[in-house]
């Protein structure tokens, strides 16, 4: 296919239809810029076909409907367009208030890179009319959880475990790094796949605008829409308090590139769920409350998935070349989960995992410096606060295992003595807030788990 892409010719980005077929448990949803061709995003959930009485069938389309609005924001960004357009059903205001929320705000590292404001340009045409408020739909107890290949969601899976929470293992794409995670969980699987429309990369190669979208809210909507046709009642994700937190840039100030996997996402795209969707319907992050370093902590009180698990962004990327290990070592990811880590995981162990020492490694000095904020912005990854890795580099930086290392003398001897002694506690950051939507029993299991 070639084709010429005009983007600054386009006048408006059309939301053109949704289908689901529960005989194949195939979604499509269609896009269209202007009266060009329609973009067909195919998303397949196993475990079809899918038997939906009447009140469940009415919340699986309202839960197609929000997910072709969120993930039209792969192709929306393609030009940026002044008008939206959604054909059909109108819009309610609180589900347009939902988009416009996601979209200014889940492109806001996209529009900074490329020199955007979408703060007032983008507009979800609505109704005056609200709609009837969800139904209970007697949703079995049993969790979706998302996991990632990265240690997070493997917290969580043993968090849920250890509770006696019924889970299954769910991932969407077809990477082999998180079947291997998943499997090892030795949970039942669910891979759904999600195919995006073709012309969107032929797009990218003739002039399309691209960037980082809000992945995590896509696949959000994916995870309510396979809940409800598998009749589950929860919606797990993985997301630490650190994820609300985003890069501070001088000049332009904070921008975040995991704003879906913050606070403010899980609350307005939770309170929709149960609120428009089906009200026994739950979505939340398990370890909301907690810091990456508490985090990495639980991680290291098992060896279980030291072979399986990776967080390296280089292997998930959709094209491009992957490591040839499961660590690059060079990314801020490496970076960042090696030093959270460390504090509390052996030396040789975690040298094992990664295969080499990171901090004894002069020319990744650049790296970690972006990670505490010195001379550099925290990078744009979903990467700790500043605050916890220079906590992690002062606790090694007083321990005899890793003292020595490049870059932790270095930490010591010029950047330790310009710090207080107070910001560099790690005993502090372990400590959970009560800012997240964890059912109440789960949570005083959970919050009895990390403390253990």
């Amino acid at each position: 296919m070639n084709t010429v892409f005009d983007r600054g010719a386009i006048r408006a980005f059309r939301f053109v239809r949704r289908e689901f077929h529960a005989k194949t448990g195939e979604a499509r949803l269609v896009y269209a810029f202007d009266d060009g061709p329609e973009l067909i995003e195919v998303v397949r959930i196993p475990g079809a076909p899918f038997e939906l009485d009447p009140d469940r069938a009415a919340a699986v389309d309202r839960a197609l409907r929000l997910l072709h609005l969120v993930a039209g924001v792969s192709y929306y960004k393609a030009a940026v367009p002044p008008a939206i357009v959604v054909e059909g059903e109108p819009l309610d205001a609180a589900t347009a208030a939902l988009a416009t929320l996601v979209y200014e705000n889940g492109l806001g590292e996209f529009a900074y890179r490329n020199g955007l404001e979408l703060r007032g340009r983008i507009v979800f045409p609505h109704v005056g009319t609200e709609p009837a408020p969800a139904p209970v739909l007697g949703l079995a107890p049993h969790a979706l959880t998302a996991v990632g290949g990265g240690k997070d969601s493997l917290v969580s899976v043993e968090a849920l475990r250890a509770a006696g929470v019924a889970q299954s293992a769910v991932w969407i794409g077809g990477s082999q790094l998180i079947h291997a995670c998943a499997a090892r969980t030795g949970l039942p699987l669910v891979n759904i796949t999600r195919s995006l429309a073709p012309e969107l990369f032929d797009y990218n190669r003739h002039g399309a605008l691209n960037g980082h979208i809000p992945v995590t809210a896509v696949n959000s909507a994916i995870l309510v829409l396979a809940a409800l046709l598998r009749g589950v009642d929860q919606v797990v994700f993985s997301n630490e308090r650190s994820a609300s937190y985003g890069s501070l840039i001088e000049g332009t100030g904070e921008v975040n590139h995991q704003w879906s996997k913050g606070w403010a996402f899980e609350q307005a795209f939770g309170a929709y769920v149960a609120g428009r969707i089906a009200a026994d319907l739950k979505y939340y992050s398990l370890l909301r409350p907690f810091s990456e370093l508490a985090v990495a902590r639980q991680f290291a009180r098992t060896d279980r998935y030291d072979a399986h698990f990776s967080s390296c962004n280089r292997n998930f990327h959709i094209l491009g070349a992957r490591p040839t290990s499961r660590w690059c070592g060079q990314c801020p990811k490496c970076h960042f989960v090696f030093l959270a880590l460390a504090p509390f995981m052996p030396k040789p162990r975690l040298m094992s995992i990664f295969g080499r020492n990171l901090l004894d490694e002069p020319n990744q000095a650049a790296g970690f410096d972006a990670l505490i904020e010195y001379r550099d912005h925290k990078p744009f990854e979903c990467v700790g606060e500043a605050r916890e890795s220079r906590a992690a580099f002062a606790a090694l930086s007083w321990s005899p295992a890793w003292r020595e290392d490049a870059l932790v003398e270095r930490f010591a001897r010029e950047i330790r003595p310009q710090l207080g002694r107070e910001e560099l506690a790690v005993e502090p950051l372990l400590e959970p807030v009560d800012e997240h939507r964890i059912p109440p029993a789960l949570w005083e299991s959970l919050r009895a788990s990390f403390a253990a």
